[in-house]
Protein backbone atom coordinates (compact mmCIF):
# COMPACT_ATOMS: atom_id res chain seq x y z
CA UNK A 1 0.00 0.00 0.00
CA UNK A 2 1.54 3.56 -0.77
CA UNK A 3 1.37 6.23 1.62
CA UNK A 4 1.81 9.63 0.57
CA UNK A 5 2.44 12.55 3.36
CA UNK A 6 3.33 16.48 2.93
CA UNK A 7 5.22 17.78 5.75
CA UNK A 8 6.90 20.72 7.25
CA UNK A 9 10.02 20.73 8.84
CA UNK A 10 10.67 23.55 11.00
CA UNK A 11 13.97 25.00 12.44
CA UNK A 12 17.42 25.27 11.23
CA UNK A 13 16.49 23.70 7.98
CA UNK A 14 17.86 26.12 5.53
CA UNK A 15 21.57 27.37 4.11
CA UNK A 16 22.79 23.77 5.57
CA UNK A 17 22.38 21.78 2.81
CA UNK A 18 18.77 20.00 4.03
CA UNK A 19 17.03 19.78 1.12
CA UNK A 20 20.12 18.12 -0.86
CA UNK A 21 20.44 15.96 2.26
CA UNK A 22 16.42 14.52 2.11
CA UNK A 23 17.00 13.97 -1.99
CA UNK A 24 19.86 11.75 -1.44
CA UNK A 25 18.28 9.88 1.73
CA UNK A 26 14.68 9.82 -0.28
CA UNK A 27 16.37 8.21 -3.22
CA UNK A 28 18.43 5.93 -1.32
CA UNK A 29 15.21 4.71 0.26
CA UNK A 30 13.10 4.57 -2.90
CA UNK A 31 10.50 7.39 -2.41
CA UNK A 32 8.77 9.42 -5.16
CA UNK A 33 8.03 13.64 -4.07
CA UNK A 34 9.96 16.29 -3.92
CA UNK A 35 11.48 18.81 -1.38
CA UNK A 36 11.23 23.10 -1.77
CA UNK A 37 12.08 25.81 1.01
CA UNK A 38 9.34 27.83 2.20
CA UNK A 39 9.78 31.71 2.31
CA UNK A 40 9.37 31.68 6.02
CA UNK A 41 12.74 29.66 6.39
CA UNK A 42 10.90 26.04 6.49
CA UNK A 43 11.08 23.28 4.36
CA UNK A 44 8.37 21.67 2.74
CA UNK A 45 8.51 17.97 1.51
CA UNK A 46 5.96 15.24 -0.17
CA UNK A 47 7.24 11.74 0.62
CA UNK A 48 5.44 9.27 -1.16
CA UNK A 49 6.38 4.89 -0.90
CA UNK A 50 5.18 1.76 1.21
CA UNK A 51 4.04 3.02 4.68
CA UNK A 52 7.25 1.48 6.49
CA UNK A 53 9.53 3.95 4.05
CA UNK A 54 7.72 7.05 4.79
CA UNK A 55 7.94 6.81 8.22
CA UNK A 56 11.57 5.84 8.38
CA UNK A 57 12.16 8.89 6.26
CA UNK A 58 10.18 11.19 8.55
CA UNK A 59 12.23 9.26 11.00
CA UNK A 60 15.87 10.64 9.54
CA UNK A 61 14.17 14.35 8.82
CA UNK A 62 14.68 14.95 12.11
CA UNK A 63 18.45 14.06 12.30
CA UNK A 64 18.88 16.13 9.13
CA UNK A 65 22.51 17.40 8.10
CA UNK A 66 25.02 18.06 10.62
CA UNK A 67 24.44 21.74 10.62
CA UNK A 68 20.52 21.65 10.99
CA UNK A 69 18.34 21.99 14.17
CA UNK A 70 15.47 20.57 13.38
CA UNK A 71 12.36 22.22 15.59
CA UNK A 72 9.34 20.62 15.00
CA UNK A 73 7.77 18.17 12.14
CA UNK A 74 4.10 17.87 10.91
CA UNK A 75 3.03 15.32 8.45
CA UNK A 76 -0.34 15.32 6.53
CA UNK A 77 -2.01 12.83 4.06
CA UNK A 78 -1.75 13.70 0.97
CA UNK A 79 -2.39 12.91 -2.99
CA UNK A 80 1.33 10.90 -4.45
CA UNK A 81 3.02 12.94 -6.80
CA UNK A 82 2.00 12.67 -10.23
CA UNK A 83 5.92 11.84 -11.81
CA UNK A 84 7.77 8.97 -10.43
CA UNK A 85 11.39 10.04 -8.50
CA UNK A 86 12.41 12.65 -6.02
CA UNK A 87 12.85 16.12 -7.21
CA UNK A 88 14.70 19.00 -5.21
CA UNK A 89 12.50 22.01 -6.37
CA UNK A 90 14.80 25.06 -6.38
CA UNK A 91 13.64 28.26 -4.62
Amino acid sequence: MIRSVKVIIVGRVQHVGYRHWIGRHARRIGLDGWVRNLRDGSVEALFSGSAKKVKNMIELCFEGPRLAKVIDITASPATPPVEAGFIQCRD
